[in-house]
């Protein structure tokens, strides 16, 4: 199933400055690992060694935190769209 992947501007140079494109994924663990078949490295910002989410980079799936969903275990359907979104803290 095609799902679109909006990219963050810091993470475009892993996907040949594209903003948005289009992926495979049942849900968000499969997802990583298609976007990191095409665009290898992308995974390794996104997660840690333990393949784990990053703390500063929150997930939505048409428009909805993952983290109020099922996590990286979000389930996918073809046409949804999910948002990269780095944290950004200041004062």
């Amino acid at each position: 199933m095609t799902v679109k992947v909006l990219i963050p501007t810091p993470l475009q140079k892993f996907t040949r400055d594209q903003a948005a494109i289009e992926c495979n994924g049942a849900n968000i663990v499969e997802l990583l690992n298609s976007l990191d078949q095409d665009f290898p490295g992308i995974k390794a910002r996104l997660c840690d060694d333990q393949g784990e989410l990053r703390r500063f980079i929150n997930f939505y799936v048409n428009s909805e935190d993952i983290r109020f969903l099922n996590g990286k275990d979000t389930a996918l359907q073809a046409g949804d769209e999910v948002s990269i979104v780095p944290a950004v803290a200041g004062g």
